[in-house]
């Protein structure tokens, strides 16, 4: 190895280690929101005299303004992300984060301050989402553009493990305080720890700022000589967000495309299947959350994993044979969790996870090549967070509803089947994309 590359390696992991720090921590924060929301969240946020159940759609329906507020997010932190840079984007994106969930954990419920309980929580919410609408970008990126050409996909894929890490993190802290407290003492305080705990990402989101450097790649294209053309450059990035839209529209597009079946997957095998788990098969909630944490842990590695190999064979196909074998298993899946057996219950869930750590795993690098590096912060978080919307944000209502109207699980098989279809579809456009403008070249 080169002295240069010798004194730049530390840099990079540092980096990326960073990066996954903040990305995990700001995705606990995340997570906590949607389990307080069904333990918590109907009791203490609602008036006390309307049905159980009404209350129970209104919490749910405060986690999905979270979803909303994910594109907006990453609207606002890409346009000052690729202006100002990606740590200064990322740094205040992990701060509104740790504080915005930190207010959370210290609300008055509706007994004390009435309607404006629930109000506020809905802001919070938005808060969480719009900061997270900003963090995925700005952490990816720093990771990426700091990474050799030849090492984007692996260290790309530490940001991604953010994700398992931080749902991992949530079940835990909330099983041990549900395990240390009474039942009557976490309703009325100790739900409130797992908030509390979130001025931690102010720390990580203040090391950041002055502790990081800006990414390799945004640094020199800021460093370019300011000739005719640079100030030409200049002019049109100082809106990159409408630069964006009008000079790679379809890229922002089939980038939401590919993600719609790893993000819809995802909030199925993770939030979905614990409801139907127990209120529909009778299982114990227990025997879920442990399956989801154990998927949890085997995803990180295979995320990395799926990353490294997306370096030697490119990022499209270990992506789309993720979205061909995740449709196929959504088949499996769900007879496996009908059996009842924990040890099918826990297979199942692994191997989704595992067959979504092929799209995820590879996905960072793969958003990030698709956009120049001065409107990329812009272009990478919006086509993020646009499938996130129509992934996520509707899949276990979409779940909810073909069940009830068929009483079946295979309709929502085939929902999942149809959303892997369209990823597979919008991913393999974006190759013919690919290959037309390197004949072009």
């Amino acid at each position: 190895m080169s002295e240069t590359n010798a004194q730049k390696a530390p840099s990079i992991l540092k980096v990326a280690m960073t990066s996954a720090a903040g990305a995990t921590v700001e995705w606990y924060d995340f997570f906590i929101y949607g389990t307080a929301a069904a333990l918590v969240f109907p009791k203490l946020f609602f008036p006390s005299d309307i049905p159980p159940f009404v209350a129970q759609i209104a919490a749910f329906s405060t986690f999905a303004v979270g979803f909303i507020a994910r594109p907006i997010g990453g609207v606002f932190f890409g346009h000052f992300g690729d202006l100002l840079g990606r740590k200064r984007a990322l740094a205040v994106a992990l701060i509104m984060m740790g504080l915005g969930t930190a207010c959370i954990g210290l609300l008055p419920s509706y007994e004390h301050i009435g309607v404006i309980a629930p109000v506020l929580l809905v802001v919070l919410r938005f808060v969480q989402g719009f900061a997270v609408g900003g963090q995925w970008g700005g952490a990816a990126l720093m990771a990426i553009e700091s990474a050799p050409p030849n090492r984007q996909g692996f260290y790309g894929s530490f940001v991604q493990f953010g994700v398992p890490l931080g749902l991992l993190m949530a079940n835990i802290v909330f099983l041990v305080i549900d395990a240390v407290f009474s039942q009557d003492t976490f309703v009325v305080w100790g739900w409130r720890i797992p908030f509390l705990l979130s001025f931690i990402l102010v720390g990580v989101g203040l090391f950041v700022h002055f502790n990081l450097e800006e990414s390799t790649e945004f640094a020199s294209v800021n460093k370019a000589a300011e000739d005719a053309e640079r100030a030409r450059e200049e002019a049109r990035r100082k809106s990159p967000i409408i630069s964006v839209i009008f000079s790679h529209p379809a890229e922002i597009l089939l980038a939401g495309g590919a993600f719609v079946a790893n993000n819809t997957c995802f909030y199925i095998a993770v939030t979905y299947v614990v409801a139907y788990g127990t209120a529909t098969l009778g299982l114990p909630k227990d025997l879920f959350l442990s399956s989801i944490m154990i998927g949890s842990c085997i995803m990180v590695p295979a995320l990395i994993a799926c990353g490294w190999v997306s370096d030697h064979v490119g990022r499209r196909r270990p992506f789309m044979l993720g979205a061909a074998l995740t449709g196929v298993w959504a088949f499996i899946f769900f007879p496996l969790i009908e059996s009842g057996s924990p040890w099918a219950i826990g297979f199942s869930i692994t191997i989704e996870l595992i067959l979504i750590s092929l799209m995820y795993g590879p996905q960072a690098a793969l958003f990030a090549e698709l956009f120049p590096v001065e409107v990329r912060y812009s272009g990478a978080s919006l086509g993020y967070q646009l499938g996130a919307v129509f992934g996520g944000a509707f899949a276990p209502i979409i779940a909810t509803a073909l069940f009830a109207k068929y009483h079946s699980s295979t309709p929502i098989a085939i929902y999942l089947a149809i959303m892997c279809a369209i990823s597979l579809a919008c991913t393999a456009a974006l190759s013919a994309r690919a290959r037309k403008r390197e004949a072009l070249a």
